[in-house]
């Protein structure tokens, strides 16, 4: 027997002598073969426009990332800054104490809902 010609196989089945597939068979094909070509094509352009986006995407987060950390960075300088102002400043304060520490930082009496707004009254 020659190569390929297996009696028992099935999955191929060649085409009888002297009969052709007909013309609307063909035509079906065509339109097969063109549907399937115009939605491979949309495909590839949705994924396309998916990675233009993302990379927009990634573009703004990074430069809003970027004014982020500069803001952190100027804000940071802005906390040492006043840092030291209060701490030179402290010592000049040194006659204005409150008359009694718990006005500033009263003890908690276990109410967690009950505040305790008070104006410090300080010596003269």
């Amino acid at each position: 027997m020659a190569q390929g010609s297996d009696s028992n196989d099935t999955s191929y089945k060649s085409p009888s002598p002297g009969s052709r597939p007909s013309s609307s068979d063909d035509a079906k094909k065509v339109m097969r073969r063109e549907k399937n070509r115009i939605a491979a094509q949309k495909s590839r352009m949705r994924q396309t426009q998916k990675a233009d986006s993302l990379h927009l995407e990634s573009e703004n987060l990074e430069k809003e990332n970027a004014a982020l950390r500069k803001e952190v960075k100027q804000l940071s300088e802005e906390a040492k800054y006043l840092a030291s102002v209060l701490s030179s400043h402290e010592p000049l304060c040194t006659g204005l104490t409150p008359q009694n520490p718990e006005i500033l930082f009263p003890t908690h009496h276990g109410s967690y809902h009950h505040q305790h707004i008070t104006i410090p009254h300080y010596q003269h």
